[in-house]
């Protein structure tokens, strides 16, 4: 029944088309067409993921000549980012129908929404490269279209000359790896090529092929400095930057996935993607809590999420990267969805910020009870003898819950304060090595372990452990340094985002922005 997921990416063409050659009239039945082919391809996708839970993963037979056609590869990767970009597909899709009712252009739009959708469909399920290879490409063409659904906007036109010149770097870099991978390998099948890896294959080239293939992710992801067209999507409509999260902006973490026996073959390659998502992450973060605007907060953070979801493929804990895109895109989703409700609620609100200020001692004793929760909870999982790539993860993830933890522990802070914190503390880091457990073994077979550690690794390790420390001391501690006049000038620095897109406006030649 593997085939069966080539029906979602063909239906939505379908009528993607149709609505682009053919205008449908406002509030027509026609204009349905796409959730209904959403919702239809969704149905197809879990009878797919019903029957390879019994019988297994596999490729479909190839549709096409010589390698060259369609095919679709059914394992936990494709099926669980299929599940995940048809779900919120459908969503977009029934959203944007309201949303852009009355717009001259709303068919235009429901129609390359369609598409683009489809092209993302076709990329996370393909047996092949050069399916591989056409949807890729063709999700970038979809995403510019969309970016210029108001072409007269300058900012709209920014942001799309940006997307295009980080999607031709991204593709020329595919372009080259999928060439030498079915040169050195003698087949464009991409589960004949991983198998070949695992059984010892390792032609010269293959480490090319990994670092072309962290170019591609790099730039299909948005890392920093090539960001600038993420962070100026708010001047396409809000469904865009909701489609962005259904495998469009995380395309790059798919691929790194994907292909994660070719990472392996190259752990130079891994470290310095771990080193630049972990940079990426940090910097994205910072600028996130400065911004205003609820669109541009939410584009800074998507930025940061997946520089950490290239940190998790450079640490090579590639079952964690796959439910991290997962778990971001439908939360990522929602928040551009209901932001506008968001922002409602906000202004609503009677005492916004922090419920009480914790002083340097109240955060000290907050990362040491953090970190006595973490070793509580490796030791009653069991999972203290995970690779130490893992363990890593957790600890930078566990300096979050310190933050929590310290409002509870500050002075004017009320008694039940404390005990809300730490309950919500534990949950989170149980919550979090549960999700972990089931990861892990839900691509048992599919994705390979992270490799021995070695003094790479542990540098690696060490940089990531001490910089996300750092950061989260200096967030937690932010209320008693803030006020100082370095940190006005610092905050002023972030809000442009430290005028690195700036930068990248003048290289190209455009108009530099309002803000980095």
């Amino acid at each position: 029944m593997t085939f069966l997921l080539l029906l979602p990416p063909l239906l939505l063409i379908a009528v993607g088309v149709d609505l682009i050659l053919r205008p449908a009239a406002r509030a027509g039945l026609r204009l349905r067409g796409p959730e209904w082919a959403a919702l239809t391809g969704l149905f197809a996708i879990v009878a797919v993921a019903m029957a390879l839970a019994v019988s297994g993963p596999g490729t479909s037979p190839l549709i096409g000549w010589a390698g060259i056609g369609l095919s679709a590869r059914g394992d936990i990767v494709s099926i669980a980012l299929a599940l995940t970009v048809g779900f919120v597909g459908w969503v977009v899709l029934r959203f944007s129908r309201v949303a852009l009712d009355g717009e001259a252009r709303q068919s235009w739009f429901m129609g390359w929404m369609s598409l683009t959708l489809a092209f993302v469909l076709a990329l996370v399920v393909a047996g092949n490269l050069f399916q591989l290879m056409i949807a890729w490409i063709a999700v970038g063409t979809g995403l510019h279209r969309l970016l210029l659904f108001y072409p007269e906007r300058p900012g709209a036109q920014r942001a799309a000359r940006k997307k295009s010149l980080s999607g031709l770097v991204a593709s020329g870099a595919l372009l080259i790896a999928v060439s030498l991978m079915a040169h050195a390998f003698g087949t464009s099948d991409i589960a004949q090529i991983l198998t070949a890896i695992r059984d010892g294959q390792s032609p010269q080239t293959l480490w090319i092929v990994a670092g072309l293939l962290g170019v591609a992710a790099v730039f299909k992801s948005a890392l920093i400095p090539t960001h600038g067209w993420l962070t100026e999507v708010m001047e396409a409509p809000t469904p865009v930057s909701a489609l962005l999260h259904a495998g469009v902006v995380n395309a790059g973490g798919f691929l790194l996935i994907r292909f994660a026996d070719v990472m392996l073959a190259a752990p130079g390659v891994l470290a310095v993607l771990a080193l630049l998502g972990g940079l990426s992450a940090l910097v994205a973060a910072a600028v996130t809590t400065t911004q205003s605007a609820v669109k541009s907060s939410l584009a800074w953070s998507t930025c940061a999420q997946m520089s950490f979801m290239v940190l998790q493929c450079g640490l090579a804990l590639f079952p964690l990267a796959l439910l991290h895109i997962v778990a971001h895109s439908l939360y990522k989703a929602h928040a551009f969805l209901s932001a506008g409700t968001a922002v409602e609620a906000i202004a609503q609100l009677r005492r916004p910020g922090p419920v009480a200020v914790p002083g340097a001692r109240a955060v000290l004793r907050a990362f040491v009870l953090s970190l006595a929760i973490y070793g509580a909870a490796l030791a009653l999982t069991g999972l203290w003898h995970e690779p130490p790539q893992a363990l890593a993860l957790g600890a930078i993830l566990v300096f979050g819950v310190a933050y929590l933890i310290a409002q509870g522990l500050a002075d004017a802070a009320p008694w039940p304060l404390f005990w809300r914190t730490t309950l919500m503390s534990l949950g989170a880091t149980f919550g979090y090595f549960a999700l972990h457990w089931a990861a892990n073994t839900l691509t048992a077979g599919t994705l390979p372990p992270p490799p021995a550690s070695d003094p790479l690794i542990w540098l690696v390790m060490l940089l990531t452990i001490v910089s996300f420390g750092l950061a989260a001391w200096a967030q937690a501690t932010f209320p008693l340094w803030g006020s100082h006049p370095a940190a006005a000038g610092l905050r002023v620095h972030l809000m442009n985002g430290l005028y690195i897109n700036v930068l990248t406006d003048r290289l190209i030649g455009q108009i530099p922005s309002k803000k980095g």
